[in-house]
């Protein structure tokens, strides 16, 4: 019998049982755990570092609206996460929900993105709580290190930073070895960050001076950049070059969505955790923000640590001291949230022999991946050690803005899939990647029938074959579109707004008219009508503008952060085609049982 094709193999989904009979890890967490756990994860660096470089270099006082837009991008995210988060509570978040609904080899792209969010998140975060001490004790640390293991190489740190490696190290342990522990503390140190935020926002709206949100530019010194003055100083481009930086001040709550297992009641307490954690999250940063630019003139803030210098320069010293321990507590807490994901990445990936399945083994003990746990955080504490901050900052924002991408695609496929529920009850003997909608026949996919289908002539209700490969051949068309619109967008701005050119307007024009056709199209298509917890609002609409967002902001990195993540991509793919394609669980149960004939979910 003839072989399948490699594209029917590299795109055969899983399946997923909820019958309880595989589960490993303990269900040991609540809705209030996982709400902490994204709000530590998220509000370290960016709410005691992020306000002050946005402000005084790309937005001035319109860093609140920076924020906002953010939120608004993030939470179009936030919300195709908790739907797959409630419709497949499994550890792994995009990796599993991309096997589920687009296949395995896009399933391994996105899980290997992850791996590189989050190992590189985490070493930022060490080295970012590293230097944040360092700078209150005076460089003390950053002198010793120096003396005792310099590091001449240009593209690495001038030193290994000791500290961060340790801490990387020690809570490696903890999760390791005591997750509820570890989970109660991290609880404690969110709760007190939040009330060290509240102490802020209250304490500065005492200081608050809204003339420094009408500053006139004559009036400021020569040695400042105080742009054109007022709310807007560096114009509404500021603002939005703004919002692509605070973007990523909320990657993080998607760690919620990597916890499926380990929750008591994940198909409510996941969407819940993650729209409340969102919530909380902008509300922290815009008031942070709203507070620092109306006590102190954006021109004058400090990039490194805003807060305590605001409150050493209006005098109020023991305000300083409170909000630079709260850094620290803010900075462990996210370093928890950070490093909280990986093992589940990693166990999920394992699970299905797409990466060493030794990584992936569950203590009986501790209910934890311990191997793969410590791996991961011994190279998140090596990279934290040899690389600066910056570099580290860099690698972060690509694998997050892909991963939000997929999820979105991935809720456009579930929608208006023939089959959108993952969950099959589980057997010895069936296949994972099989599903029972396969024994019904199938109506076959023409040219004719597709081009009917495209228009939905016969006003069918219910999702077909037919219809499926459709809606997936508009949601290509879409992404490509959205690519055209965003580089078009990108590229020819000033002769769009500003010198109105005819030939920018039409190519401007056509693009966004073909992309909202695209859209109709695949609204009128018939979608599923299966009871959910909950549901993404405004199909296709939200998910397409979610894309498109996150598609233009991926095309604003820099030519160096694409070479990085081609060599990681590089390493990536050579692992899987050379051990993930041959040991995926799909070859090994198709070698134990003996099948001659392999079967594919489309």
């Amino acid at each position: 019998m003839a072989s399948p094709s490699y594209w029917r193999i590299l795109t055969r989904r899983k399946v997923l049982s909820f019958d309880g009979s595989s589960e490993k890890l303990g269900r040991i967490l609540n809705t209030f755990d996982l709400t902490a756990l994204g709000v530590g994860a998220t509000l370290g660096v960016g709410v005691y570092v992020l306000a002050g470089h946005v402000s005084k270099d790309q937005a001035g006082p319109s860093v609140v609206l920076s924020f906002l837009i953010a939120a608004a991008a993030s939470f179009l995210a936030g919300l195709c996460y908790a739907e797959f988060g409630a419709r497949v509570p499994k550890s792994g978040s995009a990796y599993i929900y991309s096997y589920v609904c687009i296949g395995e080899f896009m399933a391994f792209i996105i899980g290997w993105n992850l791996m590189l969010e989050y190992i590189i998140g985490s070493a930022s975060v060490s080295r970012g709580l590293s230097l944040y001490i360092d700078t209150l004790a005076n460089d003390t640390m950053k002198t010793r290190f120096l003396e005792v293991a310099p590091i001449e190489w240009d593209f690495m740190s001038s030193y290994f930073d000791f500290f961060a490696f340790t801490v990387a190290i020690l809570l490696g342990i903890a999760l390791a070895f005591g997750l509820k522990k570890s989970t109660m503390v991290n609880n404690a140190f969110t709760v007190l960050n939040l009330f060290i935020v509240l102490f802020v926002i209250i304490a500065g709206a005492i200081k608050a001076d809204p003339e420094n949100w009408r500053i006139k530019p004559e009036n400021v010194s020569s040695l400042y950049n105080a742009g054109e003055g007022g709310f807007f100083p560096f114009g509404f481009e500021g603002t939005l070059r703004g919002a692509a930086t605070c973007f990523f001040g909320f990657v993080g709550f998607d760690c919620i969505a990597t916890t499926g297992e380990e929750v008591r009641n994940p198909r409510k307490a996941i969407p819940r955790a993650i729209l409340c954690s969102l919530t909380i999250i902008f509300l922290a940063y815009f008031g942070v923000s709203t507070v620092l630019t109306l006590v102190w003139p954006y021109y004058k803030q400090d990039v490194n640590a805003p807060l305590p210098h605001v409150f050493n320069e209006i005098g109020w010293h023991f305000a300083k001291w409170i909000v630079a321990i709260g850094g620290i507590i803010g900075l462990v807490a996210s370093l928890f949230g950070a490093m909280f994901p990986q093992p589940r990445i990693i166990y999920a990936m394992a699970q299905d022999g797409l990466i060493f399945r030794v990584l992936g083994e569950v203590s009986p003990r501790f209910k934890t991946p311990v191997f793969g746990t410590l791996c991961a955080a011994m190279l998140t504490g090596t990279l934290g050690g040899l690389f600066d901050l910056k570099a580290l900052v860099n690698m972060l924002s690509i694998g997050t803005l892909m991963a939000y991408t997929v999820v979105a695609i991935s809720i456009l496929i579930l929608r208006f899939s023939e089959n959108p529920d993952p969950a099959i009850p589980s057997t010895s003997t069936r296949d994972p990647y099989e599903s029972s909608n396969l024994l019904k026949a199938r109506e076959r996919v023409t040219g004719s029938a597709f081009f009917k289908q495209l228009f939905n002539l016969s006003c069918i209700r219910l999702p077909t074959n037919v219809s499926s490969s459709v809606v997936g051949v508009l949601v290509t068309i879409y992404c490509l579109l959205a690519i055209a619109l965003s580089l078009t967008i990108f590229y020819a701005k000033d002769a769009i707004f500003y010198d109105m050119e005819l030939w920018a307007w039409i190519l401007f024009g056509v693009l966004l008219g073909l992309t909202l056709l695209v859209l109709l199209l695949i609204s009128i298509q018939p979608r599923e009508r299966a009871d959910a917890p909950f549901r993404v609002p405004l199909v296709p609409l939200l998910p397409g503008i979610s894309i498109f967002v996150n598609i233009y902001l991926m095309l604003m990195l820099d030519v160096y952060t694409w070479i990085r993540f081609g060599i990681w991509m590089g390493i990536g793919l050579s692992l899987y085609a050379f051990y993930g394609f041959k040991n995926s669980y799909r070859e090994v149960y198709a070698s134990q049982f003996g099948w001659t004939k392999l079967k594919y979910v489309h």
